[in-house]
């Protein structure tokens, strides 16, 4: 991927593969405009490296959420000093209820919550934003959304009255975003009918060919957002390559019911003729579960989407994979075998076992995107199966280091593989300070990290010194683990609804820069730079 430089027009040039987004220049990288193409000297999945994992909600920001403004500069900045190659975020797609980033009302757009009003200010959309809940450890969605809106919507009003510095970048991405038109009608249309779904809406406005009538306005407004979305979002990028830094992404395998992906392309869902779901997405009964868990995705109706040579993932894909430097694609045994529950259950208990696309899918989709670059989450139990389709297409899987202490484990000598991504822990995990605190037998990990010869402080920190070290080929770390914090800095509790997930926000990023030293150190021990 490259970025070319005009110094004429003072423009900057993203290039991706299928079609061309505009930004602005920004004098901030006087030093590094040169004539010309610019080769980012990013490392491949092929290098021996480490990687920093944070939500873009988590970061320090004026205005009650992370965003995509100075404060993610300043953490790429410093994650770049600390010697990380890659920044892993999770989902930036439209929350829906619950704002788990996994849920999302569309695969392609982003949301507007985290546009940065200082840049609209920057740029002389809006005037300047007071702070709002700046000191807050948890993001409240509700009022962040309440309070940036005034401001989106005056950026809006702005534009509309003069957008002679814009317009050029906008049109450009309006026609390069197949999606957009489709998504904007759908967010407006789900206002206009107060939050229903899609659904319960009139028979004109579940026809994704009706009439936009009376939505103009709201649905410009959408498409300003994304713009602005995208034109923010691709600028950081620009940034964290200028420092060494690759963006990695999070693709959910499943769509929410309630989408604008299943609004346009139903057919491509197992569906009866009220658009209802005929199975949803679960995960079998085990050990920890006897009932499975119900997650309530529509499946995919694998039949019709082979018909139509996948074209629905070939577009998720594609447009995921030019907007991020790595995808991680969550849930990739569901294309070896995937859970399948009627639709109307309590539980997953009732569901069974369906065979995915597998070799089919996978073949068609390198076929038509030999560019991909993705990791595959292959956690939980799994059938060997599984394990053949991810190698043989050599993909890198994924492997947590809270999870491999294990007897079975043991009889392997606790060794990770190398063509694997490691964890300290997921989002979906305890931090490791957490983690080691519940344990029943803490001897058990003191004794193994004795025999890997980890004499940290603290026996969180040598679990830390050991995933570093180990042959994993990427390794990736949750700041919260770098920085040593408790249960108050966890993500997600995986099976509960609340505000305790997806809300963590860092106040401040000067533990982290305390930090950079001693960072660096580990990880040039661990030879990951």
């Amino acid at each position: 991927m490259y970025v070319f430089y005009d110094i004429k027009k003072m423009t900057t040039f993203h290039f991706f593969t299928s079609h061309r987004l505009f930004f602005l220049y920004n004098k901030e990288y006087d030093m590094n405009i040169i004539q010309g193409e610019v080769k980012m000297k990013l490392k491949d999945l092929t290098e021996r490296q480490a990687g920093v994992l944070l939500p873009l909600f988590s970061i320090p920001s004026r205005h009650g959420i992370g965003d995509l403004g100075k404060e993610a500069y300043d953490f790429i900045d410093t994650s770049a000093k600390a010697g990380f190659s890659i920044w892993q975020m999770l989902p930036m797609n439209p929350s829906s209820a619950g704002n788990s980033p996994y849920t999302p009302y569309s695969s392609f757009a982003g949301d507007e919550i985290y546009i940065s009003l200082d840049l609209l200010t920057e740029w002389k959309l809006i005037d300047e934003v007071p702070s709002f809940h700046q000191d807050d450890s948890q993001v409240d969605y509700h009022a962040v959304r309440k309070f940036k809106e005034k401001y989106l919507r005056q950026a809006f009003a702005t534009f509309k009255k003069d957008n002679s510095e814009f317009i050029e970048e906008y049109n450009t991405f309006v026609q390069g975003a197949f999606w957009l038109e489709s998504y904007a009608r759908y967010m407006a249309l789900k206002v206009a009918n107060e939050g229903l779904s899609w659904v319960d809406w009139n028979d004109e406005d579940q026809d994704i060919n009706g009439s936009n009538e009376g939505l103009e306005d709201d649905i410009e407004y959408i498409k300003f957002l994304q713009y602005i979305f995208i034109k923010q979002f691709n600028l950081l990028k620009i940034h964290a390559h200028l420092v060494g830094i690759s963006i990695m992404g999070d693709l959910p395998l499943y769509v929410g019911h309630d989408s604008a992906d299943v609004y346009e392309f139903r057919e491509c869902f197992q569906l009866d003729d009220k658009y209802d779901p005929l199975f949803i997405s679960g995960a079998s009964p085990d050990y920890f579960s006897k009932d499975g868990q119900l997650w309530g995705h529509p499946l995919y109706n694998w039949d019709y989407l082979k018909e139509t040579n996948y074209d629905f993932w070939v577009r998720r894909l594609k447009w995921n994979n030019e907007i991020f430097d790595i995808l991680r694609v969550d849930h990739f045994r569901a294309f070896d075998t995937y859970w399948s529950v009627p639709y109307g259950e309590k539980t997953a208990r009732n569901g069974k076992w369906i065979e995915g696309p597998s070799y089919d899918f996978l073949d068609s989709i390198y076929q038509q995107l030999p560019e991909l670059n993705m990791i595959v989450e292959d956690l939980g139990e799994i059938r060997p199966e599984v394990i053949e389709l991810k190698d043989h297409y050599d993909l890198l899987g994924m492997r947590v280091m809270q999870f491999s202490f294990g007897w079975a484990e043991e009889q392997e000598g606790f060794k990770i593989p190398e063509h694997c991504v490691v964890y300290t822990g997921t989002h979906d995990n305890a931090t490791l300070k957490e983690w080691y605190e519940d344990l029943e037998d803490k001897k058990r990990i003191q004794d193994i990290m004795k025999t890997f010869k980890m004499n940290d402080e603290t026996v969180y920190q040598q679990v830390l010194h050991h995933t570093l070290n180990c042959d994993a080929i990427i390794a990736i770390v949750p700041v919260q683990d770098v920085l040593g914090y408790g249960k108050e800095a966890r993500i997600n509790i995986p099976g509960t609804v609340g505000k305790q997930n997806w809300s963590y926000k860092l106040t401040s990023l000067d533990d982290y820069k305390e930090h950079i030293d001693s960072i660096k150190q580990l990880l040039k021990e661990t030879k990951r730079l």
